[in-house]
């Protein structure tokens, strides 16, 4: 087969999107019969039909949307792999990829990182961050995809490098009227009567929740599963159930939602976070700047 050269690439996303040769043409400041040969082209060199012509425009086939969506990928690593070499010759230093859980961004990351960028010495350096499931944060820094993890050293780690960042405590996030709103402290068992409020099961603190139930010889029932502590505080705060939350996010929804922020007792729910790697020698100058920045700030 032949290369596929990208602006190809760039034509058949841009008819895929008009749904219209002519107006990509259009679009591309070229003629439609240049597209459609293209097209074409690349049809004959796959072997399969990309799109469905009729008197209305095109459709891409079921092997044209598949092939769409690599598209926009290929498309898309190229334009950062121009930005990010171009960006040298203006004086950047560097560019950090960052993995990190949501337990850690919606803690103190964000600030964290904030404080790396506003440091002189670190003015030409940019920063890229993803929100990741731990699991899938790990395979991305084993496979190379990104640079730094920041995740709950809960998960198997083999075959990285990590130094300790910052730790949290869980607690209970119960609505104000809840019976456990005026506890102290609960256990972890003790919510186990009380329907809960979730985060997806490829979550790394659903699989602890679920061990620590099996533990007590319980199970958790799950009134709603939410795909972000934003949304469990508003179930919360709906009365539709309890979540076990970190307390230092709750404590910004505390105010804002009327809900009551109850510790949990239990040994695990103090969490420990750390900064991983796959060898800190390899990585690139800035990247290791802003591991070492990282480990000093959690310090302090």
């Amino acid at each position: 087969m032949r290369d596929i050269d990208l602006k190809t690439l760039r034509l058949l996303v841009a008819v895929c999107d008009h749904r219209n040769i002519a107006r990509a043409a259009e679009e591309a400041h070229i003629e439609p019969s240049a597209i459609s040969k293209r097209i074409a082209q690349l049809e004959n060199d796959l072997g399969v039909p990309l799109l469905s012509r009729s008197r209305r425009g095109v459709e891409p086939t079921a092997a044209g949307i598949a092939l769409l969506e690599h598209a926009r990928n290929v498309l898309f690593t190229m334009e950062r792999i121009a930005s990010d070499v171009a960006a040298f010759g203006g004086g950047l230093k560097g560019r950090v990829s960052v993995c990190a859980s949501a337990s850690a961004i919606a803690e103190a990351l964000l600030d964290d990182i904030a404080s790396f960028m506003r440091a002189p010495a670190h003015q030409n350096i940019r920063v890229d961050v993803e929100e990741r499931l731990s699991l899938e944060l790990v395979r991305q820094l084993r496979e190379g995809a990104a640079s730094v993890g920041v995740c709950w050293d809960n998960v198997d780690l083999q075959g990285l490098a990590h130094r300790p960042y910052r730790q949290d405590r869980l607690a209970l996030a119960v609505h104000a009227d809840h019976p456990l709103a005026a506890e102290a402290s609960v256990s972890f068992e003790q919510s186990l009567a009380h329907e809960h409020v979730g985060l997806p099961p490829a979550t790394a603190v659903h699989t602890m929740l679920q061990r620590a139930a099996a533990r007590a010889g319980k199970t958790v029932s799950y009134r709603v599963i939410v795909s972000s502590f934003d949304a469990a505080f508003r179930v919360v705060a709906a009365g539709l159930g309890v979540s076990v939350v970190p307390m230092e996010v709750a404590e910004t929804y505390r105010p804002l939602l009327g809900i009551r922020v109850v510790p949990l007792t239990d040994a695990w729910a103090e969490r420990r976070f750390v900064v991983c790697f796959r060898d800190f020698e390899a990585l690139q100058p800035a990247a290791q700047r802003m591991v070492e920045h990282l480990v000093e700030r959690a310090a302090q």
